[in-house]
């Protein structure tokens, strides 16, 4: 109760204008949740990247991705390199690093703080408070990605796309430290787009109209984009729900310099992750494989060399086992000091991809968040 009045008021304070939030000075877009993670944020920021990089509008811009970077040691606004470590940025913003190298990734507990030195990079070189700056190179972003900044209140994104996770409905959730929810529900009224994770890779009209009278919305037919444009042009605010499952890619090797390629065709598998939830990655690596050791981390798990010598040891009872992880723990894995030989030739992360249920939904996705961009620019 004490933590739904603080929120309460907080979120009061600043729908009243009695707190402050700003504006960037290009266009944001805000990746967030309202529940403690497991939602797929960097997946879906990803997949808004690769949409946004091959449309003919945003492809020759300079698109920029702004995390906190969560249990980097780094202060302060920094310049993600892609040769640098989890621990200088944070693993999923490395992970995007590397996995875009055209785009700029920084990671800035100050949000507006970090929107302001993408849109004015020179005041990197003069501004006391870029002084720990690894990298102050940084191109003038044309447009930003926030990831994780639904609950900065302080920065207002020009649009936000809130996560639902399939397996967790808000409506049945609790607040912390009884539940998952880290805001209030009723905040789910402040997205432009909601978008339920997750999902079985097929859901029928009915189950999808039940989660929108769930979340208080009008069930429309995702295949009239033209019908939702009218809509907007009507209403001040229409609220776009659409369903998203994750799909995975082929294995890739983890150290590629080492790696024993063979291992992927092995009939055994030792799996290890640290994340909020690895159900749907073990049904899919069960069909290819017999997981002969599965070991769970908490989310973000930092891993020490004890961690890795409990993988070793299962992989010495299985000598012909690949061994398996997520690209965000590959990250984290990278940063360990002794990772034998052994655990090199056969580690491989998987990569995971996002997909609407169908092209319908992938194509309103597309034109909502294109069509509302188009708009912004014409802005004055």
């Amino acid at each position: 109760m004490i933590y739904r009045i603080i929120l309460g008021i907080r979120h009061f304070l600043y729908n009243k204008g009695w707190k402050k939030s700003v504006r960037a000075e290009v266009p944001t877009i805000c990746v967030g949740n309202v529940t403690v993670g497991g939602t797929g944020k960097t997946p879906h920021t990803e997949m808004i990247l690769r949409m946004l990089l091959q449309s003919d509008e945003w492809a020759y811009s300079d698109i920029a991705v702004l995390s906190r970077g969560y249990k980097r040691k780094t202060k302060g606004f920094q310049k993600v390199g892609r040769d640098g470590t989890a621990l200088l940025y944070g693993d999923e913003p490395l992970q995007i690093a590397k996995k875009f190298p055209v785009v700029t990734v920084a990671v800035d507990k100050n949000r507006v703080e970090g929107c302001r030195f993408l849109t004015h990079p020179e005041e990197l070189q003069t501004s006391r408070k870029a002084r720990k700056c690894l990298d102050k190179d940084v191109p003038k972003a044309d447009l930003i990605l926030l990831d994780d900044a639904f609950q900065y209140r302080r920065l207002r994104a020009d649009v936000n796309i809130v996560l639902i996770d399939y397996n967790r409905p808000v409506k049945k959730d609790k607040l912390l430290p009884w539940g998952k929810l880290r805001d209030l529900p009723s905040r789910l009224k402040a997205a432009d787009i909601l978008i339920v994770t997750k999902c079985p890779t097929y859901l029928d009209e009915w189950e999808k109209g039940k989660w929108a009278a769930q979340l208080g919305l009008d069930q429309f037919n995702p295949a009239t984009c033209t019908g939702i444009r009218k809509l907007r042009k009507k209403q001040e605010k229409v609220q776009t729900l659409l369903f998203t499952t994750i799909g995975y890619e082929p294995m890739v090797p983890v150290f590629p310099e080492e790696a024993d390629n063979r291992f992927i065709y092995a009939q055994r598998l030792v799996l290890f992750s640290g994340i909020a939830k690895d159900t749907q990655l073990r049904g899919y690596l069960s069909d290819s494989y017999k997981i002969v050791k599965r070991f769970g981390f908490p989310d973000h798990h930092k891993y020490t060399n004890g961690d890795i010598r409990k993988v070793v040891r299962a992989v010495q009872g299985s000598p012909t086992a690949c061994v398996a992880t997520t690209e965000k723990d590959a990250q984290r894995v990278v940063d360990t000091k002794k990772v034998p030989g052994i655990l090199r030739e056969r580690l491989f992360q998987v990569p995971i991809q996002i997909n609407f249920l169908s092209p319908a939904e992938q194509e309103v996705f597309e034109i909502t968040l294109l069509d509302r961009l188009r708009e912004l620019r014409s802005e004055p």
